[in-house]
């Protein structure tokens, strides 16, 4: 009688793997996502190059020219990037870093000549086993940026964020004297 209660499900053998089309799924979305990537960093990294032109343009061409006459560009203010941000009527460099697997009292933050350090470092022994994790990250700061004005902040899930006003940049025409020799 328990037999009658039994029922056999056929198997379909097939040529496929789920693992496979999981897998090919998240690499299409993967490959997408690096091309939409790579797309938006050539189109910053041309920004970029033309405003570096435009900022270092030459003045000596002809005076009547169209370009001498137009006022130049502020090269940190005009800039866009995740990076910095408008705190009023200044920027401020905004870098955010993930130190969640430290205490706060294994964080350092400081600054070298003109690069931003931030280093942790965590060890934990005992006798059967030990841990040991090194977290660095160096960053170039623009130039002018004063090391006594950098804050930095811990939240409380780990996230590092320090804060570095950029310098204001002196705005309007500047006359250079010539030295006659």
């Amino acid at each position: 009688m328990a037999d009658a209660n039994k029922r056999n499900i056929p198997i379909k053998l097939g040529d496929f793997s789920v693992i496979d089309t999981e897998f090919s799924s998240i690499r299409e979305r993967f490959d997408s996502e690096m091309r939409k990537m790579e797309e938006e960093m050539a189109k910053f990294r041309h920004e970029l190059m033309n405003r570096e032109a435009n900022f270092f343009e030459s003045t000596s061409q002809s005076t009547n020219s169209a370009l001498s006459s137009r006022p130049k560009q502020n090269y940190i203010s005009d800039i866009s990037s995740p990076l910095i941000q408008e705190d009023g009527d200044n920027k401020v460099l905004k870098l955010r870093f993930d130190v969640s697997q430290y205490a706060p009292e294994e964080i350092v933050v400081k600054t070298v000549d003109q690069k931003l350090l931030v280093h942790a470092k965590h060890e934990e022994k005992s006798d059967t086993k030990s841990i040991y994790r090194e977290y660095n990250r160096e960053f170039l700061l623009p130039k002018g940026v004063n090391p006594e004005s950098i804050r930095s902040s811990l939240s409380k899930d780990g996230v590092l964020t320090v804060d570095a006003p950029l310098p204001a940049l002196a705005a309007g025409e500047t006359m250079i004297p010539i030295a006659h020799k």
